[in-house]
């Protein structure tokens, strides 16, 4: 049986990186939330890849656990902009290559300023996006940084502590 490969597996794989990877391509699952549901993973873990745009006309990128909402005021300071707003659906695909819930940080048509939520520190690896609705990659922050670059900023609103 052959397996599917994402173009993120086989950068990560060129890369000499090691991963695990996760389908769930076959469930109902949307959201982050259902994702790491389905996969019986942490949702804290279970990281989604969002792409902004600065009031400077800068696009940005940010990962945040599935279940939590990105700050805007937060993510504007952590990249120096006066402002952020999500980027509309219909140009994501155009500008990154990816379409809604299948945006992985690695592999878009152009690197943007990427900035990770710091409470993936509290993880030994955290799991997101391969390339493709169906597909997680799970790597450590150390490999991650071997593929592109970020920085680790509080980046989310605090409301509820969710387990």
């Amino acid at each position: 049986m052959s397996e599917y490969k994402t173009n993120v597996m086989r950068m990560l794989d060129k890369a000499g990186i090691k991963y695990k990877h996760y389908t769930y391509a076959d469930t109902d699952a949307i959201s982050g939330v259902e994702v790491a549901a389905v996969l019986n993973q942490n949702p804290a873990q279970v990281f989604k890849t969002l792409v902004t745009v600065g009031k400077s006309k800068k696009y940005y990128v940010f990962m945040l656990p599935a279940a939590e909402e990105l700050d805007l005021k937060k993510a504007a300071q952590a990249v120096d902009e006066k402002s952020i707003e999500m980027l509309k659906s219909k140009e994501l695909l155009p500008l990154t290559g990816y379409i809604h819930g299948g945006c992985s940080p690695i592999g878009m048509k152009k690197f943007f300023t990427t900035t990770i939520d710091a409470s993936a520190k509290n993880f030994d690896t955290i799991i997101f996006s391969a390339g493709k609705i169906g597909y997680q990659v799970e790597l450590t922050l150390d490999d991650l940084k071997r593929i592109i670059d970020f920085q680790l900023k509080e980046i989310i609103t605090h409301t509820s502590d969710i387990t």
